[in-house]
């Protein structure tokens, strides 16, 4: 058999996977399955300056078509995979036919949740998840001058500031009492409320949509479960994401609300991979160190996809790299590092109402994460500092106004 690495999912995770197998010495074949028209591309700019128009399709490819040509990667693009044969090690492909591999990878990332609620299907309602997503809002901003977004996360706060920026009137529904709360402890959250609300977006928390209201197959309103309705344009979904683990499953592999990988990257069955936003990995930044974690960020999917492309061709290493986020809002950048849990005890550092300050998280004294608004230098020491867990006294912490690196010595 040629040996072949198929990777199913032309995502970032998919992309550099099969750019770093190559330039880990792999020789075979590599073969790119996306179910997108599209090469590669960068998901983060489109509810950012891809939606604003600023920023062109062309800015956010990972890779040119030339830079798959020289690494000898082929694209197989627009070309959904229905089927993994484990027996036969082949991948049905919807088009008909199959590929047969040796090797296989699957990044398949993850799928938008859907709303369940009368009119979600009318015309006006987007989610953001792809490039078609991000592509059919645009066409509708044109006209539109009343936006609802439904979901107060990440995905839908970027969303609102895009969509406020634009001049549109926006209002954000969160079914929880706060902002991000599954990101963000609540003194984040409540900052997030009033940046927001300072820009002129509405907030409503522990707003309940009951349906969508249309007039002549195109939403008008959002009805709320109090019986309000907020009369609108177009809808905004951002309420998560599910991980696109239904090929790993059918095919057999060990799934659980994602697909089950070991701290190298590899499924129940060694000869294939799984990386990025479908995948589970022991994470020993995890409030129970080593416990199954799904991270959806650009950061995990590049650093598990170069871990697992290291497996699949034999040269395997750990993945343990310090997790990472960030999110643009209005000017105004929110970086994340290392895994908060809820029980973790917060000191500030620095002002909120300045719009610099940091949130340090420590359990059992010791630094666990580190969340920072407009304060790039305590995120980068965070990200070097976290890899140590150094302990920290909280009283201290409160007091000093210097770099975190500083503190940590001292603590």
């Amino acid at each position: 058999m040629t040996d072949r690495l198929v990777v199913v999912g032309a995502s970032h995770a998919g992309c550099r996977l099969a750019f770093a197998a190559r330039e880990l010495g792999f020789a075979g074949e590599i073969v790119l399955i996306g179910a997108e028209p599209t090469p590669p591309y960068q998901r983060p700019p489109l509810s950012k300056g891809y939606l604003k128009g600023a920023t062109p399709l062309a800015a956010i490819l990972l890779k040119s078509e030339a830079a798959f040509h020289e690494a000898g990667i082929a694209l197989r693009l627009g070309t959904p995979v229905t089927a993994i044969d484990r027996t036969a090690r082949t991948v049905a492909l919807a088009s008909g036919g199959a590929i047969a591999w040796s090797r296989l990878a699957l990044t398949t990332g993850a799928r938008v949740r859907r709303l369940a609620v009368p009119g979600a299907d009318l015309a006006g309602v987007f989610h953001m998840r792809d490039l078609a997503d991000a592509d059919a809002l645009g066409a509708a901003l044109p006209g539109a001058a009343r936006a609802v977004v439904v979901g107060g996360g990440f995905i839908g706060l970027e969303a609102a500031a895009v969509l406020r920026g634009l001049g549109l009137a926006v209002t954000v529904l969160e079914a929880a009492d706060r902002l991000a709360p599954r990101a963000f402890p609540p003194l984040l959250s409540a900052w997030l409320k009033t940046l927001h609300e300072s820009r002129g977006v509405d907030v409503r928390l522990g707003a309940q949509l009951r349906e969508i209201v249309g007039r002549d197959g195109r939403v008008a309103a959002a009805g709320l479960a109090d019986g309000h309705e907020i009369a609108c344009d177009l809808v905004v979904v951002g309420i998560g994401v599910v991980p696109a683990d239904d090929l790993a499953r059918d095919a057999g592999l060990a799934v659980d609300r994602g697909i089950l990988v070991d701290a190298h990257g590899l499924t129940s069955d060694p000869a294939i991979a799984a990386a990025g936003d479908c995948a589970r990995h022991p994470n020993p930044w995890a409030a129970t160190p080593g416990a199954p974690t799904l991270l959806e960020s650009v950061q995990n999917a590049h650093d598990q996809a170069r871990v697992a492309a290291a497996a699949l061709v034999g040269r395997p290493i750990v993945h343990d790299a310090v997790p990472w986020f960030w999110s643009d809002q209005y000017d105004t950048r929110i970086q994340m590092a290392g895994l908060s849990h809820p029980d973790d005890e917060i000191v500030l550092r620095g002002d909120p109402a300045a719009g610099r300050f940091s949130l340090l998280h420590l359990r059992d004294g010791r630094l666990a994460a580190v969340d920072s608004v407009g304060w790039p230098q305590d995120h980068m020491a965070a990200r070097r500092l976290l890899i140590d867990r150094p302990a920290i006294d909280p009283e201290r912490a409160g007091r000093h106004d210097g770099g975190l690196a500083d503190l940590c010595r001292i603590g």
